[in-house]
C-alpha cells in the first residue's frame, strides 16, 4: 500500500494490487476515506465512494489532489511499470 503524500493530516496512497483498475487515488485522515478516480487527459477526478466525509473535507481532500495531480498520476506510473 504505497503512501504517495501526507499533507495536513490526509494520507494519500493507492493499493499495490489495484494495477488492473484505472489510475485511482485514496485518502484517508482520521475516520474518513474517499476514492478517486483520475482522469489523466481532462484533469478531472470523480469520486468513486467516500465514507464518513463532510462537505467541507471533500473540499480539502480535492484541492490537495488537484494541487499534486500531476505527481500523483507521476507515482502511480512509475510504481505500477515496475512491478
Amino acid at each position: 500500500m504505497p503512501t504517495i503524500l501526507v499533507i495536513a493530516g490526509w494520507r494519500i496512497f493507492f493499493y499495490s494490487n489495484e494495477s488492473h483498475e484505472s489510475i485511482h487515488v485514496h485518502a484517508e485522515k482520521a475516520e474518513m476515506e474517499i476514492k478517486f478516480w483520475i482522469d489523466v487527459e481532462n484533469f478531472e477526478i470523480k469520486e468513486a465512494f467516500s465514507f464518513n466525509f463532510t462537505p467541507q473535507a471533500k473540499r480539502e481532500i480535492k484541492k490537495i489532489i488537484y494541487e499534486h495531480f500531476e505527481y500523483i498520476v507521476s507515482e502511480w506510473n512509475k510504481y505500477f511499470k515496475t512491478i
